[in-house]
């Protein structure tokens, strides 16, 4: 009888791992279960370039639908696994089907937070995460609406891009004193702040949200201070949750996410995690982390998938990450937690600069806008533990190819 390899969850990193299962030359039975209608489809795209109505629902998807029948790929859709029994290897479904397995891959990723206050089920309250979010949004995405969107993270600035483009008047309430706050540092933040002003983007900062008031439907958003926002609709992106309850009602050690070791590895014999719900370490920066990012949920699956196959390889990345808003790329390599110096190269005035983040004058993260050369070598000197001359790195004088290979060397 042939092995069964399931997988729970059915986002990047669930669509990667069954690929590359077969790709290793796995010949036993693959079921994925993911509790959405859709096949395995992207995420960046939905606050971006669907959200704005220029792509069809079909090229969200991670690999065509016929892919998955020809590779032999069971996929169950519209399903929530409830129960797993990590003793008898038996999954249980809320319709109470029960399943086998000889090994189980955990790629339940994360949900969205939701903002505790009162009003917050009013209609016109909305979240992104899914393609049944942007839909219901895109409906009431009308030329003259007013917005309020809770958060001047990733999301909230990249559905910002996106609503003033379709003549939306928007919005953005932040708690903290600046955008980006948790990723970037204020030099990087100030430039955003200026571009989405320009746009014609409002900005709020200090601002935590205290209820939203309205007869059913969204009318306002009120917060701590006493200030209220008009609103005919809200977004709020307030950072995401592990879905790690599966996990720990079934024992399996759990700490700001699964905990897996190098070859995801769980706490539990032949289960294995990863994507956005891991926590797992990072040799680079010496440390466990969880990464909510398409890079982690992709390579982190395929170590997964490895290791599933009897061939563990240990899953050791520089961490990275993008933004596009407007005509803006921003791509962050590593993480900056720790630093002691940023260094700017570049005009930020020109819409193409880097910030470079240093420990002792390691490398330890760059913010590239509109520079893929930093981005690219940028990397490489994460990786290589590199260190660097803040004066050579923010003089624009010196080609920052001769300074990245000098490092290199050293």
């Amino acid at each position: 009888m042939k092995e069964t390899f399931v997988i729970v969850g059915a986002g990047h990193a669930a669509g990667q791992a069954a690929a590359t299962l077969r790709q290793k030359g796995f010949e036993g039975r693959i079921v994925v279960i993911g509790d959405e209608p859709w096949i395995p489809y992207q995420r960046p795209p939905l606050s971006k370039k669907f959200l704005s109505g220029g792509l069809e629902i079909e090229h969200l998807y991670f690999k065509p639908e016929n892919f998955y029948p020809e590779c032999e790929i069971d996929l169950v859709l519209s399903t929530r696994v409830t129960e797993l029994n990590t003793d008898t290897k038996v999954i249980r479904t809320a319709n109470g089907v029960t399943m086998e397995y000889e090994k189980l891959l955990l790629t339940t990723g994360s949900r969205v937070r939701e903002i505790p206050v009162p009003g917050k089920d009013l209609g016109g309250v909305h979240y992104l995460r899914k393609i049944s979010d942007v839909t219901a949004i895109q409906e009431e995405f009308l030329e003259g609406s007013r917005l309020v969107i809770v958060g001047a993270g990733y999301i909230g600035l990249e559905v910002a891009a996106v609503a003033v483009k379709h003549g939306i008047d928007v919005t953005i309430l932040e708690a903290q004193d600046r955008a980006l706050s948790r990723v970037t540092a204020p030099e990087v933040s100030k430039f955003f702040e200026r571009v989405h002003q320009a746009n014609g983007v409002k900005l709020e900062f200090g601002r935590m949200v205290s209820e939203l008031r309205g007869h059913n439907k969204l009318e306002k958003v009120v917060c701590a201070d006493g200030s209220e926002f008009t609103a005919d609709l809200a977004i709020a992106g307030i950072g995401i949750n592990p879905n790690i309850e599966l996990a720990e009602a079934a024992g399996i050690s759990c700490d700001n996410g699964i905990v897996v070791n190098e070859f995801c590895e769980t706490s539990a014999p032949d289960v294995y995690a990863a994507g956005d719900c891991t926590f797992h370490p990072n040799g680079y920066f010496g440390r466990c982390v969880r990464l909510e990012s398409v890079h982690n949920a992709l390579e982190q699956s395929k170590s997964a998938a490895a290791a599933m196959c009897g061939e563990p390889v240990a899953y050791t990345q520089i961490p990275w990450f993008w933004s596009d808003q407007y005509d803006i790329k921003l791509q962050i390599a590593g993480l900056n937690q720790g630093y002691d110096q940023v260094v700017v190269r570049g005009n930020r005035d020109t819409n193409s600069f880097a910030a470079f983040y240093l420990q002792d004058r390691r490398l330890l993260a760059v913010n590239a806008i509109n520079s893929p050369r930093e981005f690219m070598l940028g990397k490489k000197l994460i990786s290589a533990f590199a260190r660097l001359s803040p004066e050579d790195l923010a003089d624009t004088e010196k080609d920052f190819k001769e300074l990245a290979t000098a490092a290199l060397v050293n």
